[in-house]
């Protein structure tokens, strides 16, 4: 079995797909794929498909969709298969379970790079942090479950699987960055500061990667934007990081010089306190 989360929900047995079209058992399916071999205990099934206040029926209904995705299962599995479908998507006391291997789920791909690669970066083999950190992140193929209707509990599976994406992408980029790739650099950070307008670490690479690049100016025109933005909808400053960053530019501080600093840190820490 190989089931994709990280985009459209994908789960594919000898080839043939058992994502049912209904919306709730998708629901469900998404739930136990991203719990491999680990028990996913009714109430949270039933919290993510109606949420606090499920129907009388719900326990019923439940079982109906596990059935139904036991039946597809079973189809795609065929008939020379040495288990069944219920041995596969198991009852087990108080909840149910996918008995597959982690491996067989993008995620634990995902994860697996993300700790190379920052094994890599603490260790400081820039090249290889930056490999792997990129071949985790060609495994997205668009939001996470963009195609599945979600409920309270993967809305937060989500959002976690969302954020260790874009961190992920700060640090391939200040792998990048130690390595003197600030000039190809440029454009990817121009698209992703528009479209993070107040994420002050990916502004950070973006004047560092123009800073070093002969864009000084430019470099603090991204400080200057920021600044505006930050205080006329949020009213705050800059963090202090970022401060001290703006201010280094300012006063061509060495330290900002792509060879200058051994230190195993972020480009948003270059001038933490």
């Amino acid at each position: 079995m190989e089931i994709q989360v990280l985009g459209p929900l994908s789960a594919n047995v000898n080839g043939g797909s058992i994502v049912p079209t209904a919306g709730k058992p998708r629901q469900i399916l998404s739930l136990l794929a991203l719990s491999p071999g680990r028990l996913v205990p009714v109430p949270i099934l039933m919290e993510e498909i109606w949420g606090m206040q499920p129907p009388q029926s719900a326990l019923t209904t439940l079982q109906t969709y596990i059935l139904q995705l036991r039946r597809r299962l079973g189809t795609a599995m065929g008939p020379d298969a040495p288990g069944s479908a219920k041995d596969v998507l198991a009852t087990r006391h108080g909840g149910y379970l996918m008995q597959i291997p982690a491996q067989s789920v993008d995620v634990y791909h995902y994860e697996h790079l993300v700790i190379e690669g920052r094994g890599a970066f603490e260790a400081g083999d820039d090249a290889a942090s930056a490999d792997h950190f990129r071949r985790a992140l060609a495994l997205w193929r668009g939001p996470t479950l963009v195609d599945v209707t979600t409920g309270p509990i993967l809305e937060i599976e989500v959002m976690r699987l969302e954020e260790s994406r874009l961190g992920t992408l700060e640090r391939r980029i200040d792998a990048d960055l130690r390595l003197g790739r600030h000039s190809e650099l440029i454009a990817e950070l121009t698209e992703l500061t528009a479209r993070y307008p107040q994420h002050e670490g990916l502004h950070s690479q973006a004047m560092v990667a123009l800073y070093r690049s002969g864009r000084q100016a430019s470099a603090l025109d991204i400080y200057r934007r920021l600044r505006a933005r930050l205080i006329d909808e949020l009213g705050v400053e800059p963090s202090p990081q970022v401060q001290r960053l703006h201010q280094a530019m300012l006063a061509v501080d060495p330290q900002l010089d792509v060879l200058a600093s051994s230190r195993r840190s972020s480009t948003f820490d270059l001038y933490a306190a």
